[in-house]
């Protein structure tokens, strides 16, 4: 279970990472209206998946804590 939190999480920041290009990206011949539109719905589509798999990722690790397959540790004290 851990390991599928792990892929997801990475999941996540792969999304908002390809946002990050889709944003960055400048088309062929400068920025023309029809790149840019093509672009913000690229980005707009990587960001919707991003929120899809935060919000699954957090719906499994409170499934996960229900049924007891990951425990909470805390943080150290160091004492």
């Amino acid at each position: 279970m851990k390991t599928l939190m792990v892929v997801l999480l990475l999941g996540v920041l792969a999304a908002l990472a390809s946002a990050g290009v889709f944003m960055m990206r400048r088309g062929r011949d400068g920025n023309t209206p029809d790149t840019a539109e093509g672009r913000n719905k690229y980005m707009a589509r990587a960001l919707a998946v991003r929120v899809g798999l935060s919000v699954l990722l957090f719906v499994l690790v409170l499934l996960s804590w229900a049924m007891g397959w990951v425990q909470p540790t805390g943080l150290p004290t160091g004492r």
